[in-house]
């Protein structure tokens, strides 16, 4: 019997696994801090993160985990905050390590969530997984931490991924619903000087890309985002295209800062430039159906 097992899979990268997943395996078990229940053919199962209180027996005879487990980076970097966002991610792949380390029959292949964000700013450099560079600030080192405590221990009989993610653009969640509302609004404009670039990926290839991994049984750390990073300037231009709105009104930097205090988040999230390319997917013939940002935008827009 295949068997799923999906780690913090309630929210929207979980329902995309679970939408394009359903059909492949015959159980999909979801690990989540609400409780216990079964529904529409998906078994929810009450953890906590940090502890072993049961929940760790719907690992034996696993075919596959997904881990998505950690506090969402759209907050303010506060000291409570950023203490928060890491050790969420540290304890529940810690915890996971601890639970797969002591299955008598362990999944046979672990994919954990990391972030492009692991990479340094760069206009200059596209980055892959073999000549990327990682800098040194707070969000790096929290993804550098994080795959740390992946990687820390073997597990012979599981393969371990370090899925380095970007932005997921879909239809009903993720970033791409409050981008698509400012370009209706006439207020998507660029963001900053509008050069920095964004990595992204469709939802869709996204799903396709850890079938895809799990199907090569690929190993180690994975770029998991579009072949074709594109400026902010030219994101949202083409995003107010896509939507019908020719008016897009910028947003400097300066007004970033006043809004992202306003609403209780960071100016990183959109004026870090993220320009990671998926060396190891490419390489290894994963096609994407979605490659480029027009085509992207008119599926989701549908």
């Amino acid at each position: 019997m295949k068997k799923l097992i999906i780690a913090a899979g309630t929210g929207f990268l979980g329902q995309v696994l679970v939408n394009h997943f359903e059909s492949k395996f015959d159980q999909i078990v979801i690990l989540t801090r609400a409780k216990s229940k079964e529904e529409n053919g998906i078994k929810y199962v009450n953890w906590d993160a940090r502890k072993l209180s049961g929940w760790e027996t719907e690992l034996e005879n696993a075919t596959v985990l997904i881990n998505l487990a950690g506090k969402s980076v759209d907050c303010r970097y506060t000291k409570a905050n950023k203490k928060e966002i890491l050790l969420s991610r540290i304890e529940s792949t810690k915890i996971l390590n601890k639970a797969v380390l002591q299955c008598k029959n362990p999944p046979k292949h672990w994919l954990n969530s990391s972030t492009s964000t692991i990479y340094r700013f760069s206009l200059d450099k596209q980055m892959s997984e073999e000549n990327g560079e990682i800098g040194n600030d707070f969000s790096m080192n929290v993804a550098q931490s994080w795959e740390k405590a992946f990687f820390k221990y073997e597990t012979p009989q599981t393969l371990k991924t370090a899925m380095r993610t970007s932005i997921v653009l879909g239809k009903k969640g993720g970033a791409f619903i409050p981008l698509k509302t400012l370009a209706k609004t006439g207020l998507g404009g660029k963001q900053g000087k509008g050069n920095q670039y964004i990595s992204w990926i469709h939802e869709t290839d996204f799903a396709k890309a850890i079938e895809f991994i799990i199907q090569q049984e690929m190993t180690g750390v994975i770029n998991i985002v579009s072949p074709t990073p594109i400026t902010n300037a030219d994101f949202m231009k083409k995003l107010r295209k896509a939507v019908g709105q020719f008016v897009g009104i910028p947003m400097p930097t300066f007004l970033l800062k006043i809004d992202s205090f306003i609403i209780r988040t960071e100016t990183e999230l959109v004026l870090k430039s993220r320009n990671v390319i998926p060396k190891k997917l490419t390489e290894n013939g994963f096609k994407f159906e979605f490659p480029n940002i027009d085509i992207a935008f008119k599926n989701l827009l549908q």
